[in-house]
């Protein structure tokens, strides 16, 4: 059992370090205070073909895996881009997986390239205002007119709304009166986002400005037939494919930006001086920064397990739960750990730390909640009664 990185995994590290490096601390500290997506950042990806790391090489993508895709957002978080620089990269990597299953040869040569490309953005449209994680309940309705569906709904918490020109849609195809089981009946689509019938809303938050958070007013959005993923009513099973690699690659960020946090505590504490000695002489320092090192490692191994799990076509919905669980609570007492090794300086945001506590809530938070997580190792792995 190695757990070493490869020759070519390393050599990726190191490319998309050198990428990073071009947009330090400073360029996203900027970004938190002015918000507008990192388009220039976006853009390096695209030149260097980083956006297609996980799509197929026949649409221009680099046909690698998901451990590849995760070690690629570690690096991003850990360079100082922290959630704003992985956010703008994230549904690139993970969101287009159900076309790259099942779309069509002309659906992938028509959609994938653009995207690897960096021409189009997408943006994820599952998540309603009144359904939260109970997807199979969604409202947002998509009424079959023979060569095209008329969609109306809202969504809600969709990322990059405001800039993207696409996006994966999740929608009712069938009333869930009429279903067997309340996922059928629903159909994926991946569609222009026309302005004329599609309202983006922009949430004000609490981090990550650079990449904006939105509620989406859909009314009578023309999708046509060939926009559809797959079969009709098929939608929530063809979503299903991409939420393990979601979890795994927001488990490698959250790593990531905890990694960053404690090398800045790290560094604070060699050279903040009082009574005469380096703080970081202090056990009171020395212990919790340990413990966050221990936490990070762990949590980066169950990354990785759940990534080759995938890569293998093996079943991995636990170890992937379990990672982005692990590694949401794991970045986030790094992160917090950190500002109180500063102490008052941690709470400047000059010294970074504070807009690293506040991004790390993201991974915790989303896209699925820790607590439904222990709900689905309960049941899943354990073998408990469902609970909800």
């Amino acid at each position: 059992m190695d757990f070493s990185l490869s020759a070519d995994q390393l050599a990726i590290r190191a490319a998309i370090g050198k990428v990073c490096a071009a947009f330090d601390s400073d360029y996203w500290l900027r970004k938190d205070t002015e918000g507008g997506f990192p388009d220039d950042f976006h853009a390096a990806f695209a030149r260097d073909g980083w956006l297609g790391i996980a799509m197929p090489e026949q649409y221009g993508g680099a046909g690698l895996g998901i451990t590849e895709a995760a070690l690629m957002m570690q690096t991003v978080a850990v360079s100082g881009a922290g959630m704003s620089g992985a956010s703008a990269l994230h549904m690139n990597i993970f969101g287009l997986n159900p076309v790259v299953v099942f779309g069509t040869d002309e659906q992938k040569q028509r959609w994938l390239p653009p995207l690897i490309a960096g021409t189009d953005k997408a943006c994820f449209c599952v998540t309603e205002p009144n359904t939260g994680l109970n997807t199979t309940r969604l409202k947002t309705r998509a009424e079959n007119r023979g060569d095209h569906y008329l969609v109306s709904g809202q969504k809600i918490w969709i990322s990059t709304a405001q800039v993207t020109n696409k996006m994966l849609l999740l929608a009712r195809t069938t009333p869930l009166e009429q279903c067997a089981k309340p996922a059928q009946g629903l159909s994926l689509f991946y569609t222009d986002v026309d302005r004329k019938f599609v309202e983006a809303r922009e949430i004000p938050k609490m981090g990550r400005k650079a990449v904006d958070s939105n509620q989406l007013f859909i009314d009578g959005l023309k999708v046509p037939l060939a926009d559809r993923i797959g079969e009709e009513g098929r939608g929530f099973e063809y979503i299903l494919h991409g939420m393990n690699p979601e979890r795994i690659l927001i488990a490698a960020e959250a790593v990531g930006l905890g990694q960053v946090a404690l090398q800045r505590a790290a560094l604070y504490a060699k050279e903040r001086i009082v009574f005469d000695r380096p703080i970081g002489q202090n056990q009171a320092i020395q212990h919790p920064l340990a413990q966050r090192w221990i936490e990070l490692e762990a949590a980066s191994l169950l990354v990785y397990k759940a990534a080759s799990l995938y890569d293998e076509g093996k079943p991995c919905g636990a170890e992937s739960n379990a990672a982005k669980y692990y590694a949401g609570e794991a970045g986030f007492k790094a992160c917090e750990t950190a500002v109180m090794t500063l102490g008052g300086m941690g709470y400047a945001r000059e010294f970074h730390v504070e807009r690293y506590l506040r991004e790390s809530l993201i991974p915790r938070i989303a896209p699925v909640s820790p607590q439904l997580i222990l709900c689905y190792i309960a049941e899943k792995v354990l073998g408990l009664p469902k609970s909800y």
